[in-house]
């Protein structure tokens, strides 16, 4: 399989810079976010802590979402396509997906129990995660397609030999 070098190159700059958001996204925006709505709303600022744990959760499962994604990627330029570390760095990627849509459903569940103390209106958040979860699981579902070609050429080669 002869790829060539800019095309994934160009795909792992895209990674490397939704890396870069991502860790902003923790440093920079979340802690920043928290203080500002517990200071403006300080009834309801315990209610912070499952957001920032849904929110920090789905970072880390992403990050190592991408940085599996980034080998993958480094596998393909080194002819290794069709090999046993992609095939492990696509499981990977499939479980840190399920792992994304658990936390989105939890990030939901506590966006429901806050809009029913607060009486405000959730639908915007809500619909946007629901989103956020079919986008999630057609990636998991584009992993699992990805998977099985590979298997097949592990067992045929394995036949083989």
């Amino acid at each position: 399989m002869n790829v060539k070098r800019g095309s994934t190159t160009f795909l792992k700059g895209i990674i490397f810079l939704a890396g870069i958001a991502v860790l902003a996204l923790c440093i920079y925006w979340l802690p920043e976010f928290a203080i500002r709505d517990a200071r403006v709303h300080p009834d309801t600022a315990y209610f912070l802590i499952p957001f920032l744990v849904c929110a920090y959760g789905f970072c880390i499962t992403f990050s190592v979402m991408l940085y599996q994604a980034f080998k993958l990627l480094t596998y393909i330029e080194r002819n290794n396509a069709f090999s046993e570390l992609s095939l492990k760095s696509l499981k990977v990627i499939k479980k840190c997906t399920f792992a994304v849509i658990f936390f989105i459903v939890l990030g939901i569940v506590s966006l429901i129990v806050l809009s029913k103390v607060t009486g405000d209106d959730a639908a915007g958040p809500i619909s946007l995660s629901l989103m956020g979860i079919l986008v999630t699981s057609t990636v998991a579902s584009i992993v699992s397609v990805l998977q099985k070609p590979i298997k097949n050429f592990l067992e045929i080669n394995e036949i083989k030999m």
